[in-house]
């Protein structure tokens, strides 16, 4: 039961804030790519990529939180496949985590000018 409930915590606090952060990042043009209109043909595949990384993050999460939920409040065993789907989901979620979901690194802080004397 300590297992199930482990695998659902950190799949909770891992997972859902990457989605988040993810759906927010979707559509940022960062990294290299162009903002020219003629170009669009790679803004497209980086956002379908982008939503089928969110989609399949979000099966593998909902599918984790509801097995390892269901076998701590029914107290069976969990299958071999939810410790899979539990991989995946980390791993998902630290691939959105990572590229399209994070945040704008903060700008730095123009140096004050010194005072005139």
């Amino acid at each position: 039961m300590l297992v199930e409930l482990l695998l659902a915590a950190v799949v909770a606090l891992l997972a859902l804030p990457a989605l988040v952060l993810g759906v927010r990042g979707l559509l940022r043009r960062r990294n290299g790519l162009s903002s020219d209109p003629s170009d669009r043909t790679s803004l497209i595949v980086v956002v379908v990529l982008r939503f089928l990384a969110l989609v399949l993050l979000l099966g593998a999460a909902g599918l984790t939180l509801l097995s390892t939920i269901a076998a701590a409040i029914q107290d069976v065993d969990l299958h071999g496949f939810v410790y899979v789907f539990f991989a995946l989901t980390v791993l998902l979620a630290l691939l959105v985590l990572t590229t399209f979901g994070r945040r704008d690194p903060r700008r730095a802080r123009r140096p004050a000018t010194p005072a005139r004397r």
